[in-house]
């Protein structure tokens, strides 16, 4: 018998590129450059001696929302491709797109970077040179992983993803349920959503706090320790959404998320002001700056979650809803984004060292390490895709 064929067995056949989640994924990658940008004159960074306020509201914005935002849009690929390749096939190539660049990342571009770190701090950097420093890097640490940090999460969830395809795979169908029997109900959703953020994130705050990073011994496989579960809960809902369908329900682009943008938005802007009275309140003499109460815990936890919540709807739905419309940088940017964030590291940190000792104002040093950073890594990308094997990777 003819019947009219499924969304999700036409994107199993046909890789599915959604202009709106490559433009989300691109803006978080231009968020990464951002933040790392800023960070290094704001009073929380304790960086450089030139600072200025505001860039520790735009640290606070984007800590509080685009890592998990970013594990959410990751996961949404993750079905179509296990369906069209077979775990075994979709685990190979996830090595090669996400396990190569990070050992290519820890073990050169993060000491290539981190060089001019050791030489400014450490008075023993006179004598060592470059590969003195790499090699006491990997023998004796520490051993940053920078940005690549989110590689080995991301292959850690693609691989648990694949075991579960193989293994039971109704529960990433039962997943893709779940998300389909809310299409119509946005309200219900969000709430759900957020309540499903604060149980996997709010007791992990409270228990460790928000800058506990577990390391295991010196090696470069860090991630924050209260993030856990937010991180792997955010990717395994983008995994039931996109077995829900990526140009179907939620994600439609004329769908109940994108006509609701400006709801989304609303919660943002009133969770992200809840973060900055909390952040006013710590700094205002009200409650012991060292040891905060467990109240005001609460409530910046709850605060935070509804936020990374509310954003989490917001960046897919405006990009959806706006689809049509011109994003020039962020388009002309797509296909350099992921080669830009293994690579920023390098333009990011000479630059700041190249500027530390001069007496240019904060704002000033930020744009030059900024445009400088986006510019050189953007071209340092486009060259290196000029290589096939590496254009195939990034």
């Amino acid at each position: 018998m003819l019947h009219q064929p499924d969304v999700r067995d036409q994107a199993v056949a046909t890789p599915v590129r959604t202009v709106a989640l490559d433009r989300a994924r691109t803006l978080i990658t231009l968020l990464v450059v951002l933040h790392h940008a800023v960070i290094n004159y704001t009073w929380f960074g304790h960086g450089d001696r030139m600072r200025w306020l505001g860039f520790d509201l735009v640290v606070l914005f984007n800590d509080s929302f685009f890592m998990a935002c970013m594990f959410f849009i990751s996961g949404l690929f993750v079905r179509d491709s296990l369906a069209r390749r077979g775990p075994k096939d979709f685990l190979g190539r996830r090595g090669w797109r996400l396990g190569v660049p990070f050992l290519v990342s820890i073990f050169v571009i993060m000491p290539i970077a981190y060089y001019p770190s050791f030489v400014r701090y450490n008075p023993q950097a006179a004598d060592f040179n470059f590969l003195q420093f790499w090699w006491h890097t990997m023998a004796v640490g520490p051993w940053p992983s920078g940005s690549a940090w989110f590689l080995w999460v991301l292959l850690a969830l693609n691989a648990i993803a694949a075991l579960l395809w193989a293994g039971a795979p109704r529960l990433i169908e039962a997943l893709g349920q779940c998300n389909d029997a809310l299409r119509d109900r946005p309200m219900t959703a969000f709430a759900a959503f957020l309540a499903f953020t604060i149980v996997i994130y709010l007791p992990m705050r409270l228990i460790f706090g928000d800058s506990s990073w577990l390391v295991p011994g010196h090696y470069p496989l860090p991630i924050q320790t209260s993030r856990i579960l937010l991180y792997a809960g955010y990717f395994l809902v983008g995994v039931g959404a996109g077995e829900a369908g990526l140009r179907a329900g939620g994600l439609a682009g004329n769908g109940v998320l994108a006509k609701r943008w400006m709801v989304w938005l609303g919660f943002a802007i009133v969770s992200y002001g809840a973060i900055l009275l909390m952040v006013y309140t710590h700094h205002s003499g009200l409650i012991d700056f060292n040891s905060p109460p467990l109240w005001w815990h609460t409530v910046y936890g709850l605060a935070f979650a509804t936020f990374s919540a509310a954003m989490t709807f917001t960046v897919p739905a405006v990009f959806l809803r706006f689809e049509r419309s011109s994003f020039w940088l962020l388009d002309a940017m797509r296909p350099q984004a992921y080669g830009i964030y293994l690579l920023h590291f390098i333009p990011l940190i000479w630059l700041q060292y190249a500027v530390y000792d001069s007496d240019f104002p904060a704002f000033a040093k930020f744009a030059i390490v900024f445009t400088g950073t986006l510019s050189i890594s953007w071209a340092m990308t486009v060259l290196l895709r000029k290589i096939p094997a590496v254009a195939r990777m990034i």
